[in-house]
């Protein structure tokens, strides 16, 4: 994914699932100078991570 389009989804109005290694995660900030973004990994919300946008996949 690139940083664009981790932006749309990090805006969008509709829930698009994203994943990170196979593992469904929720985008809770993109630092679009340094393409990096901070995910929410399942559903404990203290479990993040800051990860490259090209880590990221667009998909259920």
């Amino acid at each position: 994914m690139n940083t664009k389009r981790a932006l749309e989804i990090y805006h969008a109005d509709e829930q698009i699932g994203v994943q990170l290694n196979g593992e469904p995660v929720w985008i809770e900030h993109v630092d679009e100078a340094n393409g990096m973004a901070t995910v929410q990994v399942g559903s404990r919300p203290t479990n993040t991570q800051t990860v490259s946008v090209d880590a990221l996949t667009e998909g259920e």
